[in-house]
């Protein structure tokens, strides 16, 4: 069948979701504008995040950098620090080179064309296409894993979402059904699949589209969306050292080229001979993407003064305390050592 054909069958179903999305749309503070700005954040923000786990974040970081301007002349590690919680700190690096990458190339104006939001740093294709049909009336999909879930759905089509392929697939599915109005479809779909259509226990008998899916009609929806490969998981040791005296304790910044970048760390290693101010060890376990940590943190508390300087000279480590500790980010198994060993 021919796709304009396709689009004529199904575009009442685009509406059908319009319509629902006018009466019941999420009350969220970042649909009370077009902002570009404050759109891009918000996409970004909530990658990763479901939204009321976010919104605290997302109006702080908001109110700290409320324009374009205000982030790109930030320091990073101030960026970084209104990341804190979030997770997942690549984010906030890319987005403060982003802004000063408006701010030089495009002199302060957020680009309007999706292919120049594009060519920001760290922005994809569904952060482009969802800041451009929200604030320019951009006519591209925001094919994310919502589209994914609730498209293979509708059609019961089993592509396997794991395919190189699969965006430009499903933003061709995402076409047939695709109304005039593609920013508030966009908004639409992302509301249907995270508060509906989720990838568990789908609240079926609410979807605006249910006597339309072919999977709920055959009683098969929890065999889409279709996913064969796996990412494989990596298991990582780290061991860190947690040197202190007198209250205060030792870190320094991490580089870019790894795990946490640009975040704060304990020492990963002593000098010989202070394995005597070892006093006891913890073993913490962590996840992140596709890594399993297993991280030991030895307790090491300094009793010679000559020998806490020195090891803070030949290191170049920074001297801080649980209150400048607030100052600053730290990888979360490590934040909460901090709060645990030196509170009292």
């Amino acid at each position: 069948m021919e796709k304009d054909s396709r689009n004529s069958d199904f575009l009442y179903i685009g509406n059908k979701i319009l319509e629902w999305y006018r009466n019941n749309a999420r009350d969220l503070p970042f649909r009370q504008t077009k902002d570009p700005y404050k759109i891009w954040i918000c996409e970004i923000v909530f990658q990763q995040t479901r939204i009321n786990q976010g919104l605290n974040h997302y109006n702080n970081f908001i109110e700290r950098f409320p324009d374009v301007k205000t982030l790109a002349e930030a320091e990073e590690n101030e960026v970084l620090l209104y990341w804190k919680g979030l997770g997942y700190y690549s984010r906030a690096i890319n987005i403060h080179k982003a802004a000063q990458q408006i701010m030089t190339d495009y002199h302060g104006i957020f680009p309007d064309q999706y292919e120049e939001i594009l060519k920001l740093k760290g922005v994809g294709k569904y952060t482009a296409a969802a800041v451009s049909s929200i604030c320019f009336g951009g006519k591209m999909p925001a094919v994310d894993g919502n589209f994914y879930r609730v498209l293979s759905r509708f059609f019961a089509d089993d592509f396997d979402i794991s395919n190189s392929r699969a965006f430009n697939y499903f933003s061709e599915l995402a076409a047939l059904v695709m109304p005039e109005n593609v920013g508030d479809f966009n908004q639409a779909m992302m509301d249907i699949g995270s508060e509906i259509c989720k990838p568990k226990n789908p609240l079926c008998g609410e979807c605006p589209v249910n006597e339309d899916c072919l999977a709920f009609s055959t009683q098969k929806v929890s065999l889409y969306p279709l996913k064969t490969k796996k990412v494989k998981t990596e298991d990582l040791a780290l061991t860190y050292y947690f040197v202190h005296r007198n209250g205060k304790f030792l870190i320094r910044q991490r580089k870019d080229d790894f795990i946490w970048k640009k975040l704060f760390e304990f020492p990963e290693s002593i000098s010989p001979g202070m394995e005597q101010f070892i006093t006891h060890s913890k073993m913490v376990t962590h996840k992140l993407t596709h890594k399993n940590l297993s991280i030991e943190i030895f307790n090491v508390e300094v009793a010679s003064e000559k020998v806490w300087n020195d090891f803070i000279t030949e290191n170049q480590y920074q001297i801080t305390d649980v209150k400048g500790s607030h100052e600053k980010s730290f990888p979360k198994p490590l934040e909460n050592y901090i709060q645990n060993s030196l509170k009292d």
